[in-house]
């Protein structure tokens, strides 16, 4: 009878010790590649263009993505347009525009 049950107990021990084995590791051949998350460039940004108008002049304004991309102002009368940088504030004029 003891020895009937130390066999129990014994199979009980070792089905348990076999139960917390750790789960085989894939081998490389057999892995799934992992789809890899899209950069930032392929994110559809929202484009702006913001018009301003008062009586000296027309401010036309680019945005894309909620950052400025180009300000161009045409003053009223004879006066040339004209971009202004949206970092520095650097004003440019276009002599000859093609």
């Amino acid at each position: 009878m003891r020895s009937a049950l130390l066999l129990t107990l014994s199979l009980l021990g070792t089905s348990l010790c076999s139960a917390q084995a750790p789960a085989p590791v894939p081998s490389p051949s057999n892995a799934r590649p992992t789809l890899a998350p899209a950069p930032e460039a392929a994110i559809e940004k929202r484009t702006e263009r913001i018009q301003i108008e008062d009586t000296g002049s027309r401010i036309d304004e680019l945005r894309i993505g909620g950052e400025t991309k180009s300000i161009t102002v045409q003053p009223k009368g004879s006066l040339p347009a004209y971009d202004v940088q949206p970092v520095s504030g650097e004003r440019s004029w276009k002599i000859l525009g093609f």
